[in-house]
């Protein structure tokens, strides 16, 4: 896969996010894709993602991956980012740095290891 096709899958995962199109984002996945979490060292299907993103894309309105770094590696890419949003509870604006490093093959993501800020997640959960 070339760098510009790393690039643009890269965008497109993102993209969803901010769009809440979960459907767009699962099929940037492989299907036996795994997603880590250092926050609470748990392995996620894609289906399981979906239902917490899901879950994220109704707390967390007006999001915006800021300050998207993103570089790429033979097998995927790394992504640096603040993700912000509104939590639709409360109204509180909530910002939550990231860095994200996917594995890729044949154009979908099979592996994505998600590094937060624990205190920052509980943030955009609190109310979930």
């Amino acid at each position: 896969m070339s760098d510009a096709a790393t690039l643009a899958l890269a965008k497109r995962f993102f993209d969803c996010v901010e769009q809440g199109d979960i459907d767009g984002l699962v099929a940037c996945y492989a299907p036996d894709a795994e997603i880590w979490h250092n926050t609470d060292e748990a392995i996620q299907g894609p289906e399981d993602n979906r239902k917490t993103l899901a879950g994220m894309v109704t707390r967390i309105l007006d999001r915006v991956y800021d300050n998207r770094r993103v570089e790429v590696f033979a097998g995927g890419f790394v992504q640096q980012h603040v993700l912000r949003g509104t939590r639709s509870h409360d109204g509180v604006c909530v910002a939550l740095p990231a860095c994200i490093v996917c594995a890729v093959r044949d154009g979908k993501i099979t592996r994505l290891d998600e590094y937060f800020d624990s205190a920052r997640v509980a943030e955009f959960r609190k109310f979930a």
